[in-house]
């Protein structure tokens, strides 16, 4: 029982906690409505998923004997991240009479593979489902059991980032924050590129 509150505890402040997906959520929630939010919040579960499969078939204890392994995963993740808030940081604004027209501008598979994407290469995730699963997971813990931990894990991200994004997609607070979109994106977008900087920083420094 204290290894299922453990884990429990430890991925609610791990989801809640600011980051990259965070700020995803947020962009693409006011950005382009509701639904693009949720399918973001989608793609940061399967992300998810990416680490917890690798994890429990053996790969995340290579990835922790072989440091260089881990500094590539950072690299990609630094690299992805400036891109994704070059990009937000440099949009065009989008139309702001028209909540329903904004939302066509990003289709289905755009708003999952950008949550898929910013979740699956994110150090910060990688770190906690192998210290989760190492530091308090017990090897003797039955294989179900152990991938239950994963779902939750899964289904905790996805719950707390639709929150976020049914929050930021209420029409009222989207419209006013579509009004500001300019200053709000080069916010948004200088947050994930910092965060990308800061992962290539400590890639060349560790």
């Amino acid at each position: 029982m204290s290894e299922i509150i453990s884990v429990a505890f430890i991925t609610i402040l791990a989801v809640i906690s600011p980051g990259a997906d965070f700020a995803l959520v947020t962009r693409n929630s006011y950005l382009y409505g509701r639904k693009a939010g949720l399918l973001t919040t989608l793609g940061i579960g399967l992300g998810v998923q990416v680490h917890v499969f690798y994890t429990m078939i053996g790969v995340g204890i290579l990835i922790t004997a072989q440091p260089s392994l881990f500094v590539i995963l950072k690299g990609f993740g630094a690299a992805y991240l400036i891109y994704v808030g070059y990009q937000t940081f440099f949009s065009k604004p989008v139309e702001t009479n028209n909540l329903k027209a904004s939302s066509s501008m990003i289709t289905s598979f755009e708003s999952i593979r950008l949550g898929f994407f910013t979740n699956a290469l994110n150090p910060k995730t990688t770190l906690f489902v192998l210290s989760t699963y190492s530091q308090i997971v017990s090897p003797n813990t039955p294989l179900l059991q152990q991938y239950s931990y994963g779902v939750f894990m899964t289904i905790a991200h996805w719950a707390w980032f639709t929150m976020v994004c049914m929050f930021f997609s209420t029409p009222l607070l989207r419209q006013k924050m579509l009004n500001h979109q300019q200053p709000i994106n080069q916010v948004i977008g200088f947050a994930l590129a910092a965060l990308g900087g800061l992962l290539a920083f400590s890639s060349i420094t560790n």
